[in-house]
């Protein structure tokens, strides 16, 4: 458990500073056109299986990549990991990039699909 306490620290400080989305309100607003998708995993974990509509922009570059990709500072914005920490951690950053509607999906896509929400690969 101390092996992650700075990052654990450091997504507890940011979730303080964020909003969370539900799986199952993200899955409403991207189906209805109301937000985008940013799954922040690494390729690996998205090659795995990802939520269909959603792009993908790693942890790494989601920063680099968001202005070109998400151009409107207005646009909904829900990013997500396979937990909830990177995310949280990407949705800190946006929000300080000027980003005005960003949200962190809670508990990740473990919750995605726990929820019984649809994936694909």
């Amino acid at each position: 458990m101390a092996r992650h306490a700075g990052f654990e620290k450091l997504v507890a400080d940011a979730k303080k500073n964020i909003t969370e989305i539900s799986p199952q309100d993200a899955a409403a607003k991207l189906k209805n056109g109301e937000a985008v998708m940013i799954d922040v995993r690494d390729k690996d974990e998205w090659d795995e299986g990802h939520i269909a509509d959603a792009m993908h922009m790693s942890r790494g570059t989601v920063e680099l990549d968001i202005e070109e990709k998400v151009p409107d500072l207005n646009t909904m914005v829900i990013c997500h990991c396979s937990g909830g920490g990177r995310s949280a951690l990407a949705a800190e950053s946006l929000q300080k990039m000027g980003y005005k509607n960003v949200r962190s999906m809670a508990g990740g896509f473990k919750a995605w699909k726990v929820a019984g929400l649809p994936t694909t690969k």
